[in-house]
């Protein structure tokens, strides 16, 4: 999958491609997440900052813009960080807001299935090959070891599916290490290999994991002595 950035001469074209995205995933889900959705895309409209991905805005706003109680914020704010759409960038302290982002790269990879319903041209358009991270890096193809049990293994699974490609050339040569106090631990084959993964696929994998079990609110990447 390609990641989309909304910046440049085609800036605005691709802030229609997310919010299509997102609007296309809402109408294909039940009221629930309709409302969700609703509510993130009333955020994103109104005060989401694009270029410096920053979303500032305290409680009492949101309620306002969504005509709920606080604790309906709370709750809701809640979920989409549990999505891994909202992320915290600055935590808030002091009388001051908290900094948040919003991880456009992790909501395309969730509204993917409700693509289709837009176009064929608009899937051509937003769906080719993924760029990663640093293209200059050679990332290393490692043999797929035997399949995980447990934890792991439904994370694999699901981060597979997201994307193949990448899944091949990062995350399946990972080694379950155990779970323990929170905090999956996975054995990378190289240094590289871990160093790459903590700088930039880190998002990616804790949310896998933490979709897969909630309870789990930590990865570790180990790397060879």
């Amino acid at each position: 999958m390609q990641v989309i950035k909304p910046v440049g001469r085609e800036a605005a074209a691709k802030k229609y491609d997310i919010l299509s995205a997102m609007m296309a995933h809402a109408l294909a889900g039940d009221q629930n997440a309709q409302r969700l959705v609703l509510r993130l895309m009333a955020l994103i409209t109104t005060r989401y900052n694009w270029q410096r991905n920053e979303l500032v805005m305290g409680q009492r706003e949101i309620a306002r813009l969504w005509c709920v109680d606080e604790r309906t914020v709370k709750r809701d704010m809640a979920r989409l960080k549990g999505l891994g759409w909202i992320t915290v960038k600055k935590q808030g302290a002091r009388g001051r807001v908290s900094v948040l982002g919003i991880d456009l790269e992790r909501i395309m990879l969730d509204t993917r299935p409700a693509w289709p319903n837009i176009g064929e041209d608009y899937v051509a358009r937003v769906g080719g090959v993924e760029e990663v991270a640093d293209r200059t890096v050679v990332p290393f193809r490692r043999p797929d070891p035997l399949p995980a049990e447990g934890l792991w293994g439904r994370a694999r699974a699901m981060l597979s599916g997201e994307d193949g490609a990448l899944y091949d050339a990062w995350f399946s040569g990972l080694v379950d290490g155990g779970v323990e106090a929170g905090c999956l631990t996975l054995l990378a084959p190289s240094r590289f290999h871990a160093t790459y993964i903590r700088t930039h696929l880190m998002a990616r994998l804790q949310v896998a994991v933490r979709r897969c079990d909630p309870v789990v609110s930590a990865v570790r990447i180990e790397a060879p002595s």
